[in-house]
């Protein structure tokens, strides 16, 4: 059912303030989900978090890899934080609503840290390349500054992309209807709601996606074709499968999120519903941020070993406060 937007609408007619769209109108359904979405929100966090801070306190982690790695958690934080809380209000509660100004910020943060989840990505496939290709000049080429560089530069990139289509896209005048049919500030879901011809805005997002997205993803391929090259000359089956082994978890991650970020903002506007793009908003927002440290800590002795050792560490000094 739309919403009335007009205690929503200055003078000039401009939508001020915006409403999810419910997700059910069946309470018990919409509790499933929140709940659902919930835990799925605390896993990603903590195993996130946990990860980072693995990293951060032992030593022995404390290479480029690992460096991507903590970066990809915090990204992966921010990610979730940018966009869950709001969904898990909406969904069990009638303050549905969010200022034209709280959805623009939304809308800047989920850019910020989507696009540069994709550039970081590249960089860790880049990692992984130097490493196997090159790996007597690898501690030189992939030194503190050279990461420190790849990462301010994925979160540039990130930045930049996030204030421009934010600041394009709010640029426009909203004159109803004032109802979001997504389950967040989205990109496509909010340009439905413009007044007018927005297809220069549609093309700018489609630019944007084919640069942003499908530009690090080629240089991904780029990498792991050339890692593929090397490892298949490789005379010893164990350096064949070691070296494989330290690129299958970074490729798990590549292949989950790219596959629902590409499905959802590459394929043709035409085969756009709001089920499916709700459906895979659920995927790429909630699903791989949870499943992320799960693969790298399952699929990584090192990681494993680390976290074990953060979560004993924990333990004993919750044990230490508590006889005090």
């Amino acid at each position: 059912m739309s919403l009335n937007c007009s205690m929503w609408q200055d003078n000039s007619m401009s939508v001020k303030h915006f409403a999810f769209a419910k997700f059910s109108e069946v309470t018990e359904q919409c509790f499933l989900l929140f709940t659902l979405i919930l835990l799925m929100f605390l896993a990603s966090l903590t195993g996130n978090a946990l990860i980072a801070l693995a990293i951060w306190t032992n030593p022995v982690l404390h290479t480029p890899m690992y460096f991507f790695l903590a970066n990809l958690s915090f990204l992966e934080i921010g990610y979730t934080c940018s966009v869950i809380p709001k969904m898990l209000q909406s969904l069990v509660s009638e303050a549905r609503g969010i200022s034209r100004k709280g959805c623009a910020t939304q809308m800047f943060f989920f850019t910020l840290f989507a696009i540069s989840e994709c550039c970081l990505l590249a960089a860790m496939a880049f990692d992984r390349y130097m490493a196997i290709c090159s790996p007597l000049h690898y501690a030189t080429r992939m030194n503190r500054g050279v990461c420190a560089h790849l990462a301010i530069v994925s979160w540039g990139v990130g930045c930049m992309v996030g204030l421009g289509q934010t600041n394009y896209i709010f640029s426009l005048d909203f004159c109803g209807p004032c109802e979001i049919d997504h389950f967040f500030c989205d990109l496509p879901p909010i340009l439905a709601l413009a007044c007018g011809d927005t297809s220069y805005n549609e093309a700018a997002v489609f630019v944007v996606a084919i640069v942003c997205i499908s530009s690090p993803f080629l240089l991904i391929i780029a990498s792991y074709g050339r890692i593929l090259a090397a490892v298949l000359v490789m005379p010893s089956p164990e350096g064949r499968r070691k070296a494989l082994s330290t690129c299958s978890s970074h490729l798990l991650v590549v292949t989950l999120f790219y596959g629902s970020g590409s499905v959802t903002y590459l394929r043709p506007k035409a085969s756009h519903s709001p089920g499916t793009d709700k459906l895979l908003a659920l995927f790429y927002t909630v699903v791989t941020s949870m499943l992320n440290p799960i693969i790298y800590s399952l699929r990584n002795k090192e990681v494993k070993a680390a976290l074990q050792r953060t979560v004993g560490k924990k333990k004993i000094l919750t044990h230490r406060m508590m006889k005090r």
